[in-house]
C-alpha cells in the first residue's frame, strides 16, 4: 500500500459526489480534488453505495465505475479481519456500528491511517482507532 493512502473512504461522501442532490454533495465536492489520490476504502463500502445508488435510481455499478476511474483502492479484509470486525460492531453496538463502518476502523488500524472521509460524525467521532486515539474527520 502507497503511504500516501491515508484517507479511509466511507460509503456517505462516495454516494454524495455522486448524486447532486444529497445535501452533502457540495461540501464533499470541495474536499475531494483534495483526497482524492489520498483515499482507500473497503469492499463492504462499496457494496453498501452501490446498494444507495440503486435505491435512489441511479445505476448500481455507478460507484464501483467512479472508484476505478479514480484509482482508489478497494481493500478486502485479511485473514483473521471479520473477528475484528464482529468485535467493533459489539463495542460500539450502542452508536450502532454497522458493518462497512467496522471494515473501515479495522483497515485503519491495519494501516495506523487516522483520517476519514465521512458524512457519519455520530458514528466516526465516537469510534476510536485506538482507545485514546480519535479519528480526525474530513470534510472538517
Amino acid at each position: 500500500m502507497p503511504r500516501e493512502r491515508d484517507v479511509l473512504l466511507d460509503t456517505g461522501p462516495l454516494v454524495s459526489v455522486l448524486d447532486a442532490r444529497d445535501k452533502w454533495h457540495k461540501r464533499c465536492l470541495v474536499v475531494w480534488p483534495e483526497v482524492v489520490h489520498r483515499c482507500v476504502t473497503t469492499e463492504a463500502v462499496v457494496t453498501e453505495a452501490c446498494h444507495l445508488m440503486l435505491r435512489g435510481g441511479a445505476p448500481a455499478n455507478l460507484p464501483l465505475d467512479f472508484l476505478l476511474a479514480a484509482d482508489i483502492p478497494i481493500m478486502t479484509l485479511p485473514a483473521g479481519g471479520h473477528r475484528r470486525v464482529k468485535s467493533l460492531m459489539a463495542t460500539y453496538r450502542s452508536v450502532p456500528m454497522d458493518y462497512a463502518d467496522a471494515t473501515l476502523v479495522a483497515l485503519g488500524e491495519g494501516l495506523k491511517c487516522r483520517s476519514v472521509f465521512t458524512t457519519d460524525r455520530r458514528g466516526f467521532r465516537t469510534y476510536r482507532l485506538t482507545p485514546r486515539q480519535s479519528f480526525v474527520l474530513l470534510p472538517g
